[in-house]
């Protein structure tokens, strides 16, 4: 018997068996990534489109008696489904995200209070929370846009100097 030819057919097989389980773990692992993309670009999505479905409400409620705004922007905030949507992103997305998404909200419950305590639209309350939050809004697409595919986000490639929109704002332009 050649040992040496034993060698050979028993190193070669653990080889390609090691070469196998380990294309296997390198395909398996990169589903996994992309299904964790996919997952996290659809959470992204939810969140935002809740808070701009409680954004709207809260416009809305602008016609509303002054007594019954705080109650009504409250319930623009649960019916919009944000709360779920902002839990579904803590689990799932980036710590940078998570933090930009947890600022927007912030921001989208500073305005929803100013909104309730009845602070009209054309009033510098109204404007100083609506602009932080629109601030806050482009902060958080800047975010998940350079976590999804990389790409910066500037005013500038709009033509805007600022993200809060108090640049183009006619009432905060002629209030200074």
């Amino acid at each position: 018997m050649d040992w040496g030819t034993l060698i050979a057919a028993v190193s070669g097989g653990s080889l390609a068996m090691a070469g196998t389980v380990l294309a296997d773990h390198l395909r398996h692992r990169h589903e996994q990534d992309r299904g964790l993309g996919e997952r996290r670009r659809a959470i992204y999505l939810d969140f935002i489109a809740a808070a701009e479905t409680c954004h709207s409400r809260l416009r809305a409620l602008q016609s509303t008696a002054r007594e019954e705004r705080a109650e009504e922007s409250r319930g623009a905030l649960t019916a919009s489904g944000i709360y779920e949507a902002r839990e579904r992103l803590f689990i799932d997305a980036s710590t940078r995200v998570a933090g930009a998404g947890q600022a927007m909200f912030e921001q989208l419950r500073r305005l929803q209070r100013t909104v309730g305590e009845g602070a009209e639209p054309d009033s510098a309350a109204y404007h100083d929370a609506y602009h932080s939050y629109i601030g806050s809004v482009w902060d958080y697409r800047v975010a998940v846009r350079g976590e999804l595919d990389g790409k910066a986000l500037a005013p500038a490639e709009f033509g805007w100097q600022r993200w809060d929109g108090r640049d183009r704002c006619e009432l905060c332009t002629s209030a200074t």
